[in-house]
C-alpha cells in the first residue's frame, strides 16, 4: 500500500514580501497615471509642446518624480506605443480565433488591423509618429527596434495566410507591405476628413481592396 504524505499548506507570505507586493502595486498604479496624463498631453498638445512638467501636472506629481519611472518624455512616449501595439496584437490574435481556412485568416487578421486603428485615431497618431514629425525622434534605435518588431507582428497572420494560399515569401511580403500602405492611407485620410474629398468611405474601399487581394492570392 502506497504511503500517502501528508498534505502541507502554503507558506503564508511573510510581512516582507506583503510589504514588497503592496510597494509593486503602488508603483504600477502612479506609473499608469503617468501615462494616462502622457496620453491627453500628447493628444492635446502635439510631441513638441507635451513638456516633462505638463504630464507631471496632468498626473499630480513633481517633475522629479516622473523620473523615478521614465527617464525622458521620449521613453514615456514609446511605453504608450509600446501599450498601444500589444492592445493591437491582442485584437487581432482575437480575431483569428474563429477564422479557419488560410482566406478567412487573411480576412480576419487584416479587418482586426484596419479595425483597431480605425475605431482608435490616437492610436495611429502613436503609431506612426505623428505627434513627432513622421519619426521616431528620440526613441533609442533598440526601442525602435522592438516596436517596429510588434507591429509587424500584427502583420504577420495576413504574410502566412498569403503564403498558405499559394503565394511565395516574396510575393507574400510585396502584398502585405501593399496592404499595410493601403490601410495607413485610407486611415489617415479618414481620420483628417480628406476622404470627404471624392465623397467614399474608407471602410467600403478597404473592404473592396480585402476582396482584390483575397482573389489574386487564390488565382492560380
Amino acid at each position: 500500500m502506497p504511503l500517502t504524505g501528508k498534505k502541507t499548506s502554503p507558506r503564508p507570505p511573510s510581512t516582507h514580501e506583503l510589504r514588497a507586493e503592496r510597494r509593486r502595486r503602488l508603483a504600477d498604479v502612479r506609473q499608469e497615471l503617468v501615462l494616462d496624463a502622457a496620453r491627453s498631453a500628447f493628444f492635446e498638445l502635439g510631441m513638441e509642446k507635451t513638456s516633462i512638467r505638463e504630464i507631471a501636472r496632468r498626473a499630480g506629481y513633481t517633475p522629479g518624480a516622473l523620473y523615478s519611472y521614465f527617464p525622458s518624455k521620449e521613453h514615456i512616449y514609446g511605453a504608450l506605443l509600446g501599450e498601444s501595439l500589444e492592445r493591437l496584437n491582442t485584437q487581432v490574435q482575437l480575431a483569428l480565433q474563429a477564422a479557419e481556412s488560410p482566406a478567412e485568416r487573411l480576412r480576419a487578421g487584416a479587418s482586426a488591423f484596419f479595425d483597431f486603428y480605425r475605431v482608435n485615431p490616437h492610436d495611429l497618431d502613436l503609431g506612426f509618429y505623428l505627434f513627432q514629425g513622421m519619426a521616431p525622434r528620440g526613441l533609442t534605435p533598440e526601442l525602435d527596434a522592438r516596436l517596429n518588431t510588434r507591429l509587424r507582428d500584427a502583420l504577420l497572420p495576413c504574410h502566412a495566410a498569403l503564403q498558405a494560399l499559394g503565394l511565395d515569401n516574396a510575393r507574400a511580403t510585396a502584398e502585405v507591405t501593399a496592404l499595410f500602405a493601403h490601410i495607413v492611407g485610407l486611415l489617415v485620410m479618414s481620420h483628417t476628413g480628406r476622404i470627404r474629398m471624392f465623397g467614399q468611405s474608407s471602410q467600403a474601399l478597404f473592404v473592396a481592396y480585402l476582396d482584390s487581394l483575397s482573389e489574386r492570392a487564390q488565382r492560380p
